[in-house]
């Protein structure tokens, strides 16, 4: 009868297994969720230009790199709550042959990004800023949120 009694596990061994599929979940949605894409379009001649997302006490900076870019052919929008828009057209276009890259062809004409925002911001008061070539985007923090509590 000892020998068809099931034996019970030590709480230590449930936590060790649970923290072990834990930990297989989250790698296998961290290669999802940074599944590498291309930085670029071909049929539609946008290239995404470098995006940096900067979160202050009371604002987030975003600055994107839009070389070859007329500060009057840039435009930002947000999208929905937690992403904003940043398209560009180039004074010129721009091959894949400018970049060493020699086993592919074609043009660009447009930069286009879209960027995660990951705190609420007030997309009204957005002021922009171009510079040789750099792009910044400050858009201040939302104050005095409230979180319902039960």
């Amino acid at each position: 009868m000892a020998e068809t009694r099931r034996r019970r596990r030590l709480i230590f061994d449930l936590i060790s297994d649970y923290l072990e599929d834990l930990e297989t979940l989250s790698e296998e949605l961290g290669e999802v969720a940074m599944a590498e894409h291309p930085s670029w379009d071909l049929r539609s001649c946008c290239i995404e230009p470098l995006c940096s997302v900067f979160v202050a006490a009371d604002e987030v900076v975003v600055t994107a790199d839009l070389p070859y870019t007329d500060p009057d052919k840039v435009k930002v929008e947000q999208v929905n709550r937690n992403t904003l828009e940043i398209k560009a057209e180039m004074k010129r276009k721009i091959s894949f042959h400018e970049f060493g890259v020699t086993h592919r062809k074609g043009e660009f004409q447009f930069f286009r990004c879209l960027t995660h925002i990951p705190v609420s911001v007030d997309a009204k008061k957005m002021r922009t800023r171009f510079k040789r070539g750099i792009l910044e985007v400050h858009l201040p923090r939302k104050r005095g949120i409230r979180i319902p509590v039960e």
